[in-house]
């Protein structure tokens, strides 16, 4: 009986053991969702520079001829085109909007014009009119950056501002239409400077060389007012002209101070799982 007892015991002191066993589970991780990587939107200064060759033309020029009560058209009137220069402060404002202050000078392009009418020595005559302009803009300009597709960012742009436009002085020469050889002394007309409104737009891609310097090729388009262009002098002048509409190839280099500035990562909190004893 003894012998009996001591083996149930035994036996119900293993069966507890197991089902001990049985009701401890050891904990399994709590999966760690990855925490997102926040990147900072491009933004903050930068500086550019620009060059350029700008096709010019001329939307005409007039003159009054004899006494202010009689004006007069140029029969003809071309503008060469000339290089550009300039550059310009601006804020990235984000990735898809970016605003500059740009000024850009626009190196000589010479005036080739002529005028029909009488002269002192004929009274069917033709001129020749010969004279040289420069320009200086100074544009409010902003951009619509297009997405960025590897490292080419393709975008699009308006201007407002104003235009100094500074002629030099304009030689006039008029022959006779029936002996071309026939022809009055050569005046000088003295030429004008002002200021006229300007609008530009703009298109074309950035190219990352580094991460805060960029290559931008672009086109602009210029449209300048018209204005005084010469003075009286022998019975003609003063004379206007009426603008000038500028196409521009453009290349040039942007540096963004903040351009290299690190992506901000959040400090990752991990769980600490249960431990059960």
């Amino acid at each position: 009986m003894k012998h009996f007892l001591l083996g149930a015991v035994a036996l119900l002191a293993a069966n507890g053991a197991a089902f001990a066993a049985d009701l401890y589970q050891p904990s399994e991780p709590i999966p760690v969702a990855p925490q997102p990587v926040i990147v900072e939107q491009a933004s903050g200064w930068y500086l550019r520079g620009d060059a350029g060759y700008s096709f010019n033309r001329s939307r005409g020029a007039w003159f009054f001829q004899g006494s202010n009560d009689t004006e007069s058209d140029f029969t003809t009137s071309g503008l060469r085109n000339s290089f550009t220069l300039g550059g310009g402060v601006g804020y990235q404002v984000n990735n898809y909007l970016r605003t500059d202050v740009t000024l850009d000078y626009m190196f000589k392009g010479d005036f080739d014009g002529s005028t029909r009418g009488s002269c002192g020595v004929a009274g069917a005559c033709t001129s020749t009119d010969i004279a040289s302009m420069n320009a200086l803009s100074l544009l409010a300009n902003a951009y619509v950056d297009l997405g960025t597709y590897g490292s080419i960012t393709p975008y699009v742009g308006g201007g407002l501002g104003g235009t100094y436009v500074k002629w030099g002085d304009l030689s006039n020469t008029s022959c006779s239409d029936a002996n071309p050889g026939n022809c009055d002394p050569t005046q000088t007309h003295g030429g004008e400077g002002n200021w006229r409104f300007t609008y530009a737009l703009m298109a074309g891609a950035s190219v990352d060389l580094t991460c805060n310097l960029k290559a931008d090729v672009g086109y602009r388009y210029r449209h300048v007012e018209g204005g005084r262009m010469f003075n009286y002098q022998a019975n003609g002048g003063p004379g206007y002209d009426k603008g000038f509409d500028a196409h521009e190839g453009r290349v040039g280099l942007r540096y963004i101070f903040s351009g290299c500035e690190q992506p901000y990562m959040p400090p990752v909190d991990v769980p600490v799982a249960p431990v059960y004893k």
